[in-house]
């Protein structure tokens, strides 16, 4: 499966069940720094780490979100 399947589904089914659950509770900026975490977890291992000059290394944030906006 591809990159932008696992990201669309995840996109479409995973992240509004989170979502949803986390309505159900009085949101704190802690736990918004956590879904955020969570999210960032999902999408690197979705993406995996990238090889630059024969090192391998993890996604950084600004990546990440650049992927997730082309898709």
């Amino acid at each position: 499966m591809s990159k932008a399947v696992k990201i669309k589904i995840y996109r479409m089914m995973v992240k509004p069940v989170v979502v949803f659950g986390s309505r159900t509770w009085a949101v704190t900026e802690m736990d918004m720094e956590r879904l955020s975490s969570w999210e960032r977890e999902i999408l690197r291992r979705i993406c995996g780490p990238v090889i630059e000059q024969g090192i391998w290394r993890i996604r950084t944030n600004q990546e990440l979100r650049e992927l997730y906006k082309k898709i």
